[in-house]
């Protein structure tokens, strides 16, 4: 499986934040084509050493790069990336890679 990891970092609002996330953008982003999952953290996001940049992370699954690349190709994709700059003004680092059970 490949992963979509998307780290969103802290906003200024944090309840207006999530709540255009859950209410919006989530609905927006289930629509991608190829999704096969889709997680987000619960509660502060740390670093071993403590408090981190970042206010919410995302795991979206496909079944490979190549199901992830189409899928943010496709129009649904470019509505979710569209998407971002109504709520994540603080900005996102996103991150794409396979996964393997070891």
């Amino acid at each position: 499986m490949a992963k979509l990891v998307v780290l969103y970092k802290k906003p200024a609002d944090k309840d207006a934040f999530d709540s255009y996330y859950l209410s919006k953008h989530v609905p927006i982003a289930k629509r991608i084509p190829g999704l096969r999952s889709y997680e987000i953290s619960t509660g502060p996001v740390a670093s071993p050493a403590g408090d981190s940049p970042f206010h919410l992370v995302a795991l979206l699954g496909f079944d490979s790069l190549e199901a992830i690349q189409q899928g943010m190709s496709s129009s649904e994709g470019a509505a979710a990336a569209a998407d971002l700059g109504n709520f994540a003004q603080a900005g996102a680092d996103l991150l794409i890679f396979d996964t393997k059970e070891v």
